[in-house]
């Protein structure tokens, strides 16, 4: 027997309500999960921002757990300073790959050099760490970080920041690791929203007379840059919140230095190293203040992101 209309009617409207109630509590789970973690990692700092305080603890420089003395700004500044060195490294790096895969590369290689890109986003960063630890920090030491520093020894500034023991387990050696671990995703995601630019602009600027470089530069780029954008973001909240990889190069020493090629550590690092050995209440209570504190940054960070996302949207009315 079949249903008349209004039954009909009826019975999708029950269906749509039910779907948008479970994809509604979908959103309030992963809402509370988030407040959940504010509130559990605040709640096992507060021993350390009530006995050291908190602006004490932030911009305090010493890190001894034997006096237990507890300062988080030289791991702060580790997570910035290789944070920063793999954006730099790898933002023109991903934007040379990708222009390739979309525009340059034979079709035959296309997908087999796509494919190895994305396979290098899904290696475990323990491989990175060892990799980097076994190969890159031996080249560091012996040929690359005493070349750049005499590259640079006679340059104000630059001098300054490619100095220090050249050890290879340093600031720098950490950030090109990190390097090679966010390329990809760069890469990939630049690499499909260009290639998604309607061919029709691409042609118009072909037949205005433009250059391969000018159709790239100052007509896709600028059509895909929100999604450009959103890689470089996606690729700087993986690099504040790498642990293994950067454990095993940055040297795990707290230190405050303009000189990258000095041994350093990171907010990840220091609790990779140093949770399982905790043994009082501050020093438990000082690791999880770090985590929250990297909580705290990655909030804001992706917090500035969407602003500057709904910005552009809104100037260009996207």
């Amino acid at each position: 027997m079949s249903l008349r209309g209004n039954d009909r009617h009826k019975i999708f409207k029950i269906q749509d309500f039910i779907f948008e109630k479970i994809l509604f509590l979908f959103v309030l789970l992963f809402i509370f999960i988030l407040v959940g973690l504010f509130l559990v990692l605040f709640k096992e700092s507060a021993t350390t921002f009530k006995e050291i305080g908190v602006l004490k603890f932030i911009f305090g420089t010493d890190w001894d757990p034997d006096e237990e003395i507890f300062g988080a700004l030289p791991h702060i500044y580790g997570t910035l300073v290789t944070t920063t060195i793999a954006i730099l490294l790898a933002t023109p790096l991903g934007f040379g790959i990708a222009i390739f895969l979309s525009e340059l590369c034979p079709k035959k290689l296309k997908s087999v050099i796509g494919t190895l890109v994305e396979i290098l986003a899904a290696i475990p960063s323990i491989i990175y760490g060892i990799w980097g630890l076994y190969v890159l920090v031996p080249l560091m030491s012996k040929y690359v970080e005493p070349t750049l520093h005499k590259i640079f020894e006679n340059i104000p500034i630059l001098n300054e920041l490619f100095n220090g023991q050249m050890f290879g387990t340093d600031y720098f050696t950490a950030g090109v690791v990190l390097t090679f671990m966010i390329t990809p995703f760069i890469a990939s995601v630049t690499r499909d929203a260009l290639e998604i630019v309607p061919p029709v602009l691409k042609e118009s600027a072909y037949g205005l007379g433009a250059t391969q470089t000018e159709v790239i530069v100052k007509v896709m780029f600028p059509f895909a840059r929100l999604a450009i954008l959103g890689s470089v973001i996606l690729a700087l909240g993986r690099a504040l919140g790498e642990t293994m990889a950067v454990t095993f190069v940055v040297g795990n020493f707290p230190n405050l230095t303009v000189h990258l090629f000095d041994p350093g550590t990171t907010i990840t690092s220091t609790i990779a190293n140093e949770f399982g050995e905790a043994d009082s209440d501050l020093e438990y209570s000082a690791l999880i203040a770090l985590a929250f504190i990297l909580l705290v940054v990655d909030f804001f960070v992706l917090w500035v992101a969407k602003g500057v996302f709904l910005k552009k949207a809104r100037k260009y009315n996207i």
